[in-house]
């Protein structure tokens, strides 16, 4: 059977209350006369327009794994709409049905991990599916993307598609016209946009699917739509009409998708490369700036001086030798290692943070104790993190972690009470005979800045001196040498250490490097071998942390304070990953004193006659009193610093207050002055005219802008009760319209009249409503239209004149 036929029989078969009227009741159509290719149209149609936001979900999840809870919604909402098509179910049992099927399929492709086998809803399965109804909009949105799966993060594809699957699909089959089904389509494409992320997924390949899917299946329903006949038709012209019918649709319908074509191809040439697609995750998610957060190297001092004996945090489950991180810094500016400007690596907490990661799992508890700092203490590579306590959501929400450079941060800062455990994945150990089989990785190092000349030429002295070949005898030597080279010192006075500035900046490396001594800590020969190793080619980054001693086993536990604080350096090889060094001397090993060590056979000292007496200077008698009377001044009396603040205040709310009648009184004696001394006389008789009109428009007097003098003068005359305001009219008119120029005393008197007017009515108005024409704004809108007509048709006049 042709299309032409079928349509023939569709208008035969089908009632007129279906096919006319565009009635749109889901019981508008018997289920039964509902042809199968058309229901295959429908259905085939719809599963292609939410197919779009589906793939739009890509990027959220960081790979395909939204596709499965996208499809599976996909399926069960067309078989929900089906199935209420034929059972010609309401609203009621339609939404029946999408609670059925979110319960019961919601364990397989939403939390596939909280289900027995996979896709059996237990309990958990069941809770979560329920609070994820409220909860998992604000969770999707709340964390940076790509999200992870195991965290409920499904749940948000999965009900969003079946909830707009079954209204589309419903509305495709019931309604007429089909164009209907597009609304709830489109709907939830802008859902899906609007909780995805900035980086669309295919978006040539989605807006294609969507106008192509669109216009052909609408042009596909039209063409099979039935045809009604307003005179009666033998079967033949009957055919033939049809088929005129299906050829203009049809062509129709193509060029409309040739069009459609055209202009999504020129906009896609013509549109910017890089426009900005704005979403609700960036309101809702400020952007992460590691640069507001400063380097933890730089308070390495502080937490030696004033921690030593304080418990910061306490970590237990720990491995013998596991190395506590609180920072890794690869970026120094001259001044400071910092962690590098790469805020885009650091992401909200999610599960399976470590990946590919390779090694030994431990599961880690820290309590954290004095600690009140931004950096995340942990070890390895985190693979998740939960907190615990009161305020575990608010932290959570303040993480964000690096797996690259195993930093974590937590914007809110950690106190005292706080708690959390985290899984993390260690690498394994290699040993030396391995890493001298190794090779450096190759890994971007930011560029450091005004690194100290003589750094490189230790460097490359230090490795010739031990004869290295291998890339981790190379490292090894720069350790190497800063360890048996240099001394050891904090620097803490009141400890007694030997003089050493902290910081670890250019200038204190240079010095520190050009000493005959070299003296230091932690801090400063990190730095040193860090920017030695960039200085010959060497991948190297700082890492600030805590460690027990190697030869002081911890089993299990570490009590982090400033006595077991340590900075070291990393260095990247191929196949072992990032590999420590201690480039940093013993603490035994302090810097000698030359200047108090005995002298060899030392030579009895003669003894010197004593100082002849010296008499006392006369110091001018004014300087003791004046001194006196500088220290002994009275400060200035406090409640003088209250009373100033007070009178501040105070003045510059008055000075606000003003400021409105300053402003428009401005304006207004700004706009007075060019009227008066315009430069053509009979602009100066027009422009009184307009101060006299926009005073009485300040005043609440109505003045028709349209109107002429005489008619303005006429209602001026009626509400102010100001006969002279008649006289006036005609005295402007005079001096504009009239022959010649007015003299400047007629000038002058005409505004000495305008100012009487006015003052008139100011005397009779009360103080507020003074206060209110002052404050006016109409007249500064009234007047420009009405002076500019008198203008032209003053100008217009003169020309007549002239011309005559």
């Amino acid at each position: 059977m042709s299309v032409v036929d079928e349509g023939v029989r569709m208008a035969s078969d089908t009632p007129a209350a279906s096919v006319g009227g565009g009635r749109r009741d889901f019981r508008a159509r018997p289920s039964g006369a509902l042809e199968p290719r058309r229901w295959a149209l429908d259905l085939g149609a719809v599963a292609l327009l939410l197919l779009v936001p589906v793939i739009g979900f890509w990027p959220t999840y960081g790979g395909p794994v939204a596709l499965l809870p996208g499809l599976g919604a996909l399926v069960l909402g067309l078989g929900i709409a089906a199935l209420g098509a034929l059972q010609r179910w309401g609203v009621l049992l339609l939404a029946a049905g999408v609670v059925v099927a979110y319960f019961a399929c919601g364990g397989l492709f939403a939390l596939p991990h909280t289900a027995i086998l996979g896709f059996i809803p237990t309990l958990e399965t069941l809770q979560k599916l329920a609070l994820g109804v409220v909860t998992s909009w604000k969770s999707l949105l709340t964390t940076v993307a790509p999200v992870a799966p195991e965290d409920g993060h499904l749940i948000v594809p999965f009900l969003l598609v079946l909830v707009f699957t079954v209204l589309t699909a419903s509305l495709a089959l019931r309604v007429s016209p089909p164009a209907w089904a597009l609304l709830p389509a489109a709907v939830c494409l802008g859902l899906q946009i609007a909780l995805g992320t900035s980086q669309a997924a295919a978006p040539v390949l989605q807006g294609v699917l969507l106008a192509v899917v669109a216009i052909v299946w609408l042009a596909v329903r039209a063409a099979w739509a039935p045809t009604r006949s307003a005179v009666a038709l033998s079967s033949g012209d009957q055919l033939t009409e049809d088929r005129r019918q299906v050829m203009r649709r049809v062509g129709a319908a193509g060029g409309v998708l040739a069009i459609a074509a055209a202009v999504g191809g020129a906009s896609m040439l013509l549109a910017p490369p890089h426009e900005i697609r704005y979403v609700a995750r960036d309101v809702i998610i400020p952007p992460f700036d590691i640069r507001q957060y400063p380097s933890p190297l730089q308070d390495y001092r502080l937490y030696v001086e004033d921690f030593s004996d304080k418990t910061l945090f306490t970590m237990t489950g720990l491995p013998d030798g596991a190395r506590v991180r609180l920072g890794t810094m690869d970026a120094y500016s001259g001044v400071v290692y910092d962690v590098a400007d790469e805020s885009s690596g650091f992401t909200s907490l999610r599960s399976n943070m470590a990946g590919d990661a390779r090694g030994q799992t431990v599961d880690v508890d820290v309590q954290i104790g004095e600690y009140d700092d931004v950096w995340l203490p942990e070890v390895g590579t985190v693979d998740a993190l939960e907190f615990r306590g009161e305020q575990a959501e608010t932290l959570r929400r303040a993480t964000y972690y690096n797996p690259s450079s195993g930093t974590g941060v937590v914007t809110t800062g950690l106190r005292a009470g706080d708690a959390y455990s985290f899984t993390a994945v260690l690498p394994p150990q290699p040993n030396e005979a391995r890493l001298n089989e190794d090779r450096f990785a190759e890994v971007e190092i930011p560029e450091p800045s005004a690194v100290p000349e003589k750094l490189g030429e230790s460097a490359s002295a230090a490795i010739s001196q031990a004869d290295a070949r291998t890339p981790y005898e190379k490292a090894e030597a720069l350790a190497v040498f800063l360890a048996e080279s240099g001394y050891f010192s904090h620097g803490i006075s009141e400890n007694g250490d030997p003089y050493s500035p902290s910081g670890h900046g250019s200038a204190r490396l240079t010095t520190m490097a050009g000493s005959e001594q070299m003296v230091g800590d932690d801090e400063q020969y990190a730095a040193v071998m860090a920017l030695m190793a960039h200085e010959v080619g060497i991948p190297a980054r700082v890492v600030m942390g805590f460690h027990a001693d190697a030869d002081a086993p911890t089993g299990g536990r570490l009590t982090a304070t400033g006595e077991n604080l340590h900075a070291w350096v990393e260095v990247a090889f191929a196949d072992a990953g990032w590999v420590a060094f201690d480039p940093t001397p013993d603490e035994d090993n302090e810097p000698k004193d030359q200047t108090t060590q005995p002298k060899k056979n030392p030579q009895p000292m003669p003894l010197q006659p004593p100082p002849p007496a010296q008499e006392e200077a006369d110091e001018p008698p004014l300087v003791p009193e004046d001194r006196k009377a500088e220290d002994e001044a009275e400060p200035l009396p406090g409640y003088l610093g209250v009373v100033l603040v007070v009178g501040g205040i105070s003045l510059g709310t008055i000075a606000l207050l003003v400021a409105p009648f300053v402003v428009i009184g401005g304006i207004k004696a700004s706009r007075r002055r060019r009227r008066r001394e315009a430069p053509v006389p009979a602009d100066r008789i027009s422009g009184g005219w307009d101060e006299l009109m926009d005073r009485a428009v300040d005043f609440g007097r109505g003045v028709p802008p349209g109107a002429t003098r005489y008619e303005q003068s006429a209602q001026l005359v009626a509400t102010l009760e100001e006969p002279r305001v008649h006289g006036l009219a005609v005295r402007a008119d005079a001096g504009v319209f009239g022959p010649g120029e007015p003299t400047a005393e007629e000038i002058e008197a005409f505004w000495a009249e305008i100012d009487g007017v006015v003052g008139g009515m100011s005397s009779r108005a009360s103080v507020w409503k003074r206060l209110r024409a002052r404050l006016n704004l109409r007249s500064l809108t009234h007047s420009s239209t009405l002076a500019t007509r008198v203008r032209s048709l003053r100008e217009t006049v003169s020309a007549r004149r002239k011309e005559g």
